[in-house]
Formats: structure tokens, C-alpha cells, sequence
């Protein structure tokens, strides 16, 4: 189920190469969840980190997760 959120959430993700030649990258649906890195893997990985411990935290503190259509299988 986890696996599943995760999944979908990082297919809503937006890359975007900006002009100092670093990527940046969000989930517009889970606020505050970016990532930039000097790669497009490297963002890509970032922003699971950030996911993840965005996920982590909200639970702790009590948070109702964002709802995504569940667009990936």
C-alpha cells in the first residue's frame, strides 16, 4: 500500500532543468516534497528521500496523507 502511494506520487512528479544546469523537481500534489540536484538521477533520487520523510513526518504528527488518483499499477 505504501509501495503503491510512493509509486504514484513520484509519476506526478515535475522536472524542470534549470538555467545553472541543475534539475529541480516537485510533487505538486504532496506540498513541500522538491528536490534539486546537479542530475536528473540524482533529483530523481532526492525527491524520493524527501517523499519519504515528508510521508514519515505527516504520520507522526498526525496528517492526513494527500489523496492520489491511482494512476500506476
Amino acid at each position: 500500500m505504501l509501495t503503491n502511494y510512493i509509486r504514484t506520487a513520484l509519476h506526478k512528479a515535475t522536472y524542470e532543468l534549470l538555467e545553472d544546469g541543475t534539475f529541480y523537481s516537485e510533487i505538486p500534489e504532496c506540498q513541500g516534497v522538491w528536490a534539486n540536484a546537479a542530475t536528473l538521477e540524482g533529483c530523481q533520487e532526492d525527491l524520493q528521500d524527501a517523499l519519504e520523510g515528508w510521508i514519515i513526518l505527516g504520520l507522526r504528527l498526525g496528517h492526513t496523507l494527500s489523496i492520489l488518483d491511482d494512476e500506476v499499477t
